[in-house]
């Protein structure tokens, strides 16, 4: 009887240690595409004003639209934060 015991403490500690395990290597991996992907977000953005500032500007400068666009995001993204 002692046996089983603690047979079943072992195989419960283990399966806890399993599921740690899962977490842990499950939020790594969240925060690598997180630093992977928030660049190709903030480029995306970036782009989707481009065209917005093509589409409402009668004189249009690619240069000058890329630089306010990248300016107001990135504030507007560090607002929020």
């Amino acid at each position: 009887m002692r046996i089983k015991a603690s047979t079943e403490i072992k195989l419960k500690m283990n399966n806890n240690l399993k599921m740690i395990a899962v977490i842990i290597f499950a939020v790594i991996v969240l925060y690598i595409f997180q630093i992977k992907y928030s660049d190709h977000n903030l480029n995306k953005s970036i782009s989707a004003c481009i065209v917005a500032q093509k589409q409402t500007s009668k004189s249009f400068d690619l240069k000058q639209a890329k630089k306010l666009c990248k300016e107001e995001i990135t504030k507007n993204i560090k607002g929020t934060e």
